[in-house]
């Protein structure tokens, strides 16, 4: 079993920034793949923004390109997701997520809400 602790996100104004924090906790962590953040926007289908790999190797969804960065700390199995230069659009439910096997975990989601 895992589980996937999100904290971070809030509000904040277009230009600014904000990192939102996940921490993997429970049994044989070391089967996890890949961590990543997904976000969800009212109507709007859940999307990929970035994903790291326990490697190291990262993809980003092209709209958050030269503005998010994302990052993991494997003592801590811990994945943040720094977030700079912020826009409306951006505003969303964001879910950690860990790849361990063949399995999908979720986080409980943090709301991130950028104001114009």
């Amino acid at each position: 079993q895992v589980q996937l602790e999100e904290s971070g996100g809030g509000l904040v104004q277009a230009g600014g920034s904000l990192r939102v924090s996940c921490a993997a906790s429970g049994s044989m962590l070391f089967l996890i793949v890949a961590m990543g953040w997904y976000r969800q926007a009212p109507g709007k289908q859940r999307e990929l923004v970035a994903s790291i790999t326990s490697g190291g190797s990262t993809n980003y969804v092209d709209s958050v390109k030269g503005r998010f960065t994302i990052s993991r700390d494997g003592a801590k199995n811990t994945v943040y997701l720094e977030m700079n230069r912020l826009e409306p659009e951006d505003t969303a439910v964001y879910y950690c997520y860990a790849l361990r096997g063949s399995r999908l975990v979720w986080g409980q989601g943090t709301q991130v809400t950028v104001s114009s």
